[in-house]
C-alpha cells in the first residue's frame, strides 16, 4: 500500500531546499567580482527565504523553534546583504566595487550557513520520523 504524502511538508521542504539553493547559486563566485553575483538571484533568495519563514511560524515544537530561528537568521542576513547592494548601487560614491560586493557575498554566506543548518535539520527530523 502506498502511503499518502503530506502536502504540507512537501511545500514547506521545497521552500526550505529552494531557499538555500538560491543562496548557493548567488553565493557561489570570486567573492569581490560583482559579475559573479546576480542581484535577482539575490532578491529571489530573501522572497523565498521569507516565505520559508512565514511557513515555520505555524509549527508549535521544540525543532519547529529552531527552523524559525535559522530562518530569522538567513532572512537577516539576505535583508543586511541587500541593504549594502542598494546603498553601493545608489548612495556610494565607490559603486558596487569589489569591497562593497565582498560585504555582500559574506552576509550572503551567513545566511547560507543557517540555510545548510535549516536542510540539515529538516533531514534530521525526516529520518528520524521513519524509525
Amino acid at each position: 500500500m502506498v502511503a499518502a504524502m503530506n502536502l504540507e511538508k512537501v511545500v514547506f521542504g521545497f521552500f526550505i531546499m529552494l531557499a538555500a539553493t538560491l543562496n548557493f547559486g548567488f553565493f557561489v563566485g570570486d567573492i569581490e567580482n560583482p559579475a559573479h553575483h546576480d542581484v535577482y538571484e539575490l532578491f529571489a533568495a530573501l522572497v523565498v527565504s521569507m516565505i520559508a519563514t512565514l511557513l515555520k511560524l505555524g509549527d508549535r515544537t521544540q525543532i519547529g523553534a529552531v527552523h524559525l530561528a535559522t530562518s530569522l537568521v538567513a532572512d537577516l542576513q539576505l535583508l543586511a546583504a541587500s541593504m549594502v547592494w542598494g546603498y553601493a548601487s545608489h548612495v556610494s560614491a565607490g559603486g558596487l566595487d569589489p569591497e562593497m560586493t565582498a560585504r555582500i557575498v559574506s552576509l550572503s554566506g551567513g545566511a547560507l550557513f543557517a540555510n545548510i543548518v535549516s536542510v540539515v535539520i529538516l533531514i534530521s527530523e525526516t529520518i528520524l520520523q521513519r524509525r
